[in-house]
């Protein structure tokens, strides 16, 4: 059985610990959504002291359209890439890999944020953002937002990240279309199937590999089901992670969809295993479990106990970067 400081590969890359920092925003950056020096001393100080062998960055927009809130990372153009540069170099310097998240808000976008309309799968008020109701998107936005992932990747490639993952967690834009809350499309992108919504991850992870190439790890952040009644199901995120594999993703990342990063009634650590445990069974790519995790003795009895291969610790290291040095930490 897999250790937590055992090293692990993500595709052609190596962890020296499974323990990750998995994205938190901040909403730090400055007015132009670039990476100020105070992002970079949080996220080195983190690196060098929470014993994690991956860091995923807090969500970064890919177009203004999907801007989620004030101060959020942006890395929808090229401005962007020399501050993300000088992050990646202070994280690499502490021996520590790090991949940048990359989303759009959907329906939970503002116009006030944005000064444009939210768009989404469907006119669905989103349950975080009931002021405004999107406009269903069209095939040819569609194909328009799955060019703007493609091309904030290879922004990332060239600022200096290890890797990428693509947002579809916490009510975003592409875990939209996976729920059938907000999926009431009858198109090839609808609700008829978990097929059919996740046809646009699909198409968004085969142009970000385009765009990246072969040697360069994709991540896919899926909110794998809502917990309420006609949402996604665990069984949907199952069947999706298969299909994710298949397509050429090389770490899965789960945690909640339109309910955000909770499960109701659960505050236990790794609360996120009933959806962790059957897709570890149903896939060989790496799987990262998060939730309610807050010491290291529990993080290595998630790993023992098989609920993922990798384990994510968050509100714990955003609150301290040594959380891991407590005197409670014994081996098990």
């Amino acid at each position: 059985m897999a250790q937590i400081f055992d090293p692990i590969s993500v595709r052609h890359l190596t962890l020296n610990s499974r323990l990750v920092m998995p994205p938190m925003a901040n909403a730090k950056a400055d007015e132009r959504g670039c990476v100020t020096d105070a992002i970079c001393a949080y996220y080195q100080q983190r690196a060098k002291y929470s014993k994690v062998g991956l860091i995923i960055t807090e969500h970064c927009y890919i177009h203004l359209q999907g801007k989620a809130h004030p101060g959020q990372l942006s890395i929808a153009t090229d401005e962007t890439i020399p501050a993300f540069r000088q992050l990646t170099t202070c994280i690499h310097g502490e021996g520590v890999r790090v991949f940048a998240q990359l989303s759009h808000a959907g329906s939970a976008a503002m116009s006030k944020n944005t000064g444009q309309t939210p768009v989404g799968p469907s006119m669905v008020y989103h349950p975080k953002q009931p002021e405004e109701l999107p406009a269903a998107m069209t095939v040819g936005q569609i194909h328009e937002v799955t060019a703007w992932f493609a091309q904030a990747a290879l922004r990332a490639k060239q600022a200096g990240f290890d890797g990428v993952e693509i947002h579809s967690a916490h009510g975003y834009l592409l875990n939209q279309f996976y729920s059938p809350l907000a999926n009431r499309r009858a198109d090839e992108y609808g609700a008829q199937s978990v097929e059919h919504r996740i046809r646009f991850h699909r198409e968004v992870i085969q142009a970000v590999r385009e765009a990246v190439g072969n040697d360069f790890p994709i991540a896919i952040r899926l909110g794998g089901c809502d917990y309420q009644a006609g949402g996604s199901t665990v069984e949907d995120c199952v069947g999706a992670c298969k299909i994710f594999q298949q397509s050429g993703v090389d770490l899965l990342d789960l945690t909640g969809g339109m309910n955000g990063f909770v499960r109701p009634g659960h505050s236990e650590a790794g609360y996120f295993r009933d959806i962790s445990i059957p897709v570890k069974q149903a896939v060989h790519i790496p799987v990262l479990l998060t939730g309610g995790v807050t010491n290291l003795d529990q993080a290595k009895r998630l790993m023992a106990d098989g609920c993922g291969d990798l384990i994510g610790v968050g509100r714990a290291i955003y609150k301290n970067p040594h959380w891991a040095d407590g005197p409670s930490q014994k081996p098990i």
